[in-house]
C-alpha cells in the first residue's frame, strides 16, 4: 500500500490574520507539479475556526499513469483532452476570422484583404499547433487528436482556399 504522502499534498495554513469578520479565506500557493489548483478556500465563522490558527487541507496529487497522461484534477482531463481543447480555442478564432473576412470577400469591401490575412493567420496558428502534436512522441496523443479534430481542421483550411479563389476570382 502506497503511503498517503504519495497520493496527497499537505497544506497548513495560518488564519491567525483572518478575523471573524471575513467569511471565507484563500491562499494560492505557488505552481507546483504534483496539483494543478492554484486557489484553495474555506469558508470559516467562529464555530469552524480552528483554536490553533492554522487549517489544514489535503490536496489528491495529479495522477501521473503514462498511459493516461497526466489528468487535471480539477477537470478530469487527460492529456488529450487538454491539447483537444488549446487546439479548439485556436480553432474558434481561427473560425471566427474566417467568417468575417469570407463576408468582407463576398461583399468586395475594402477591408477584404486585411480581414483574409488575419483568418490566414489564425488558420496558421491552428495548424501549427496541430501539426506539433501530430509530429510530438506521442503517437496515441497524436491520433486521439487527429481522429477528434482533424476534419474540422482540414474543412477550415479548404474553406479558406475557397475564399482565396474567390478573391481571386473578383479581380
Amino acid at each position: 500500500m502506497t503511503c498517503h504522502q504519495d497520493r496527497y499534498q499537505d497544506f497548513a495554513i495560518d488564519i491567525s490574520s483572518v478575523s471573524h469578520n471575513d467569511s471565507k479565506i484563500e491562499h494560492r500557493p505557488g505552481p507546483a507539479p504534483f496539483c494543478p489548483i492554484t486557489t484553495l478556500s474555506a469558508d470559516l465563522d467562529e464555530s469552524t475556526a480552528p483554536s490553533n490558527h492554522k487549517l489544514a487541507l489535503r490536496i489528491p496529487r495529479a495522477n501521473t499513469d503514462p498511459k493516461m497522461g497526466i489528468i487535471n484534477i480539477r477537470r478530469g482531463k487527460s492529456a488529450a483532452d487538454v491539447k483537444i481543447e488549446e487546439i479548439t480555442e485556436l480553432y474558434a478564432t481561427a473560425q471566427d476570422e474566417f467568417e468575417i473576412a469570407m463576408e468582407e470577400t463576398e461583399k468586395a469591401s475594402i477591408y477584404a484583404e486585411d480581414d483574409r490575412k488575419a483568418a490566414r493567420e489564425e488558420l496558421t496558428r491552428v495548424q501549427e499547433a496541430y501539426k506539433a502534436v501530430l509530429d510530438g512522441t506521442d503517437q496515441d496523443l497524436a491520433n486521439e487528436v487527429k481522429r477528434r479534430i482533424g476534419q474540422r481542421i482540414r474543412e477550415l483550411e479548404q474553406g479558406v482556399v475557397a475564399m482565396e479563389e474567390l478573391a481571386l476570382n473578383q479581380d
